[in-house]
This record gives structure tokens, sequence and C-alpha cells, in this order.
């Protein structure tokens, strides 16, 4: 088992790889009476089309990785949420665009909550009739989500920077595609993706980290997996030519909505685990000069009413694509659409733009991130999500400390092109 001292966090992190692959970590906070464990596998909605190496290609219906989490709690005996309950801990599952992970929270039973989560998530059960049930049930999922205009306005946008992209696709997919999701269909992706090699465990709380890797090397040696395979992941050749620059949708709606994001160029993508980390930090510290809720610029927009408290920016990275996304309710969508663009483009003359403020934004964004490691969930939940290699969750202050000026602007320079934005407005539906 390694151990990694992190002495500026007074954190300690264990980890090690077991015979059959799974990643396991191991943070030990003995001050807490709450542990957290989380077993996450590299699979998420985006995963649709994929092959073992020397294997033909196996597409899947879109919602496929979703619905197949939503099953993993369903077993012959019973639903695992009371095997759970028994054992005094919650537990919960989320899938995103890339991965797939189930956790558990509990201040007791912790040995026997880290092996159920362990069993539940390593013995699949599908049958025809289980399967068919379950897509009545996602069919309202999905319906209540497409009646909510910010998740609406979200993947409008994504519709037009990504419009090949399964990216683009509501990640518990569509009402037609998951009718076409079979019991077979959610055994191929689990024995593809759900392989240890492909997973990462991670527990954090007051635990013993010897004790508790026993515990999982214990469990994983009683079990037999098959050997392991490198899985080849497919997806559609997308040119900025592709992208839709500009669409809107009506919906019931009090005040227009409008968003711009901006597609990740992937040839312009630093090479390396440590620099897309940096160019990460980078970005969101330029965004935060030019629009940050303490720039002249939020200041102006908000004083002349073309944003408002709704207004918000994110930028995401991760395997096979990177954006990002302005947002905000405003009854001047045109203006808050140029207005944008305008600021970002124009990103190397901005005033703002400069070392006093750039050192100011570095130390508030190491202040958050410091009062986050209270927060086990937040831990456990970024440092699974947001792997780079070696790097992880722990490195971050010396990145942000590390991030000068210019590698804004070089950041900038990658990222901020005018031939990637593209624009998607929600409107409201005139009465008849």
């Amino acid at each position: 088992m390694n151990r990694k001292v992190y002495p500026d966090l007074n954190e300690v992190l264990y980890t090690e790889v077991l015979a059959n692959g799974l990643t396991v970590f191991i943070l030990p906070k003995r001050d807490f009476h709450k542990t957290y464990g989380l077993f996450s596998t590299n699979y998420g909605s985006i995963d649709n089309e994929f092959a073992h190496s020397g294997e033909g290609r196996k597409k899947v219906p879109d919602g496929i990785a979703h619905f197949l989490e939503h099953k993993m709690f369903e077993k012959k005996e019973g639903d695992i949420f009371q095997e759970f309950g028994r054992l005094g801990a919650s537990a919960n599952a989320f899938t995103s665009f890339t991965k797939t992970s189930y956790l558990f929270s509990a201040t007791d039973h912790i040995k026997e909550n880290v092996l159920t989560l362990l069993d539940f998530v390593q013995s699949p059960y599908f049958t025809p009739e289980t399967v068919e049930k379950e897509k009545g049930i996602i069919a309202q999922e999905i319906q209540m989500y497409q009646d909510d205009p910010d998740w609406r306005l979200f993947f409008g946008l994504l519709q037009n920077l990504y419009p090949k992209h399964p990216l683009h696709i509501d990640i518990a997919g569509t009402v037609d595609s998951i009718e076409k999701i079979t019991a077979d269909d959610l055994y191929e992706c689990y024995q593809t993706f759900y392989h240890p090699s492909n997973m990462i465990l991670f527990i954090v709380g007051n635990v013993k980290p010897q004790e508790t890797m026993r515990w999982v090397k214990e469990n994983q040696a009683s079990k037999t997996f098959a050997a392991t395979r490198k899985i080849n992941r497919y997806f559609p050749q997308e040119t900025v030519a592709d992208m839709i620059h500009y669409s809107s949708e009506t919906m019931p709606v009090s005040r227009p909505k409008a968003t711009l994001g901006i597609k990740g160029l992937q040839e312009n993508l630093p090479e390396g685990n440590k620099e897309q980390l940096r160019f990460r930090t980078a970005v969101s510290l330029l965004l935060q000069l030019l629009l940050g809720n303490t720039s002249e610029n939020y200041l102006r927009l908000y004083q002349e009413g073309i944003i408002d408290d709704s207004f918000g920016f994110d930028f995401s990275l991760d395997r096979s694509f990177y954006f990002a996304d302005f947002s905000s309710d405003t009854g001047r969508p045109e203006e808050f659409l140029q207005e944008v663009e305008h600021i970002l483009l124009n990103y190397a003359n901005e005033k703002e733009v400069n070392k006093e403020n750039l050192e100011r934004l570095k130390k508030r964004m190491l202040g958050k991130y410091f009062q986050s490691l209270n927060s086990l969930e937040y831990i456990a939940n970024q440092f699974t999500q947001e792997l780079f290699g070696k790097y992880t969750l722990f490195d971050l202050p010396e990145i942000i400390r590390s991030i000068r000026l210019q590698d804004c602007l070089d950041a900038g320079q990658k990222l901020l092109q005018k031939e990637a934005i593209a624009k998607f407005c929600l409107k409201p539906k005139k009465e008849v």
C-alpha cells in the first residue's frame, strides 16, 4: 500500500492497485464521526459505442448507463437500499457524462457497509420483467427533466456545440431510446465497464487504513473476474463546421433564458495530465477575472439589467470534450449574448486581467478549496470525478499557486475562439 503525505493539508492518502485491477484510495479523517464510501466506474452516458480489442463494435441505446445505475440496486432478494438502512447508512448513486458512482455514508457498521457496497455493485441481477418495469419509471424522470427550463437550456446549448457527439443527449436518454434497452444490453455494458480494472473505490472518514484495505482485499480475493481487456470507445468525428451557432426554442417561462458556449478544440488541449490540470485552473481563473461576481464587467451588466442573480458560468474538461458555458435569465437575450461574446473575445485587452487581480482571485480560490475539505462528500466526489493521472484533488493548491498571468492569457488563446462559439435561447411561449 502506497502512502502519500500532503503536509500542507495535513492529509495522508493511502493507495493500492489490487490484483484484479481495482484502484483503492483510503483517506483517514480521525476527527470525523462519519465515513463516506464511493465506488465509481469510468463509464458514463457518452459511452454508447464500444468494443473490446479484437472484437466488433457494439452500439447500445442512449441512456443505458443511467438505466444500469438504477437497476443495480434491485436484487433477487430485494432492494439494496433496505440493507443499507438496516446498517444505519444512507446510500445513493449518480451518472454523469463519463462516470457512474455508487456511495454510502454512515457513522457505524463501516466494515459491513463497505462490503455491502462492493458486493451489490459486483453482483448484477437483471431480468426482462424488471427491465420492462423500470422503463416507465425512467420515462417519467426524463419527462420531468424536459419540463425543467434550466435543463433544457443546458442541453439546447450542448446540441449546438456537439450536434454529433453523444454529449448533447440527455444523460437519461430519451423515452424512445430506453424502450429499446434489454436485459442482455445491460449485462453487456456491465461486463464491459464494471470490471475492477475500470473502477475506483474511495473511502474517507474515521477508518484505519491498513484494516480497511484488508477488508477490501479479502472481499475481492474471494471473487472471480474475467481477465482485464482494453476497452475501445468510439465517438463521431466532429469539427467546428458541424456546430450550430445559434438556435432557440419556446417554453412556458416568465423571462427569456440565454446561454453562450465555447467548444474546446481537441488540437488546442495541452498534452499531459499536469498540464491539463494547470490549463483547467488557468481557464477558471481567467473567466473569474472577466465575468466573476467581483469583476467590473459583472457589475456593469447587472446594473444595466442585462443579467440578474441567475447569471453563472462553468468550465468542464473531461475525456473527449471540454467547453465553457455562460447563462442568465434576461429580458435582453440578444444584448446578453453580444456582451458576453465581446468580453470573452477581447480578454487580452480587458484591464481587469492583471497580476494584482489574479493574485487576489488565487487566494480566494485557495480559501474556497480549503473550506471544501471539511466536507467528506466533496472530497470523495471531486476526487473520483477529477483524476488527472497521478495528480489528484490534493495537488490543486500547488497548481493554483503556480498559475501566472501569462498562463491565463495562453489558456484564453487556446479556448476563446470566435468560430467555436454557439448560442441558445429559451423564449416565453406567447399566449394564443
